[in-house]
């Protein structure tokens, strides 16, 4: 069963990480030149959480804020389940449907972070693994 640091190992664990008092609009500035969804929100190098399109839409948008006179400190989200390199591939699948959220942050055991983890890469992940098992298959019934 393929697992979290299968995932890591693929994609790199490098993660895009700004201090919490950087403004909304210089976040989603960001976010679109790296082409991502999510990034995470530090105070003197240490996680605090993460913040989301999702959040952007809901906390600034709809609640009439302004993206350049508040900082992401105020919007991110920082409750989101916590899981390790170990954790399986199936079970973060489980974890993202049952919250309704699109990003895990990953922690190794000095509750470090160490990656974070999209519903894509899981996605991506589950189709290159029953890719393979077919493969398997194939080559199974062939050789009988």
């Amino acid at each position: 069963m393929k697992s979290v640091k299968h995932i890591l190992a693929r994609k790199g664990s490098n993660v895009i990480a700004v201090p919490a008092q950087t403004t909304v609009l210089n976040v989603l500035k960001l976010m679109s030149e790296k082409n991502i969804g999510s990034v995470v929100v530090t105070e003197n190098d240490q996680y605090l959480g993460l913040v989301t399109e999702r959040d952007y839409a809901r906390k600034i948008i709809l609640m009439g804020k302004h993206s350049d006179d508040t900082t992401v400190g105020e919007i991110m989200s920082n409750n989101f389940p916590k899981i390790t390199p170990e954790s399986s591939v199936d079970s973060c699948m489980l974890i993202m449907s049952e919250n309704n959220i699109r990003y895990l942050p990953v922690f190794d055991m000095e509750e470090q972070l160490c990656g974070i983890i999209s519903i894509n890469d899981v996605v991506y992940e589950t189709i290159h693994s029953q890719k393979e098992t077919i493969e398997q298959l194939h080559s199974y019934i062939q050789s009988t």
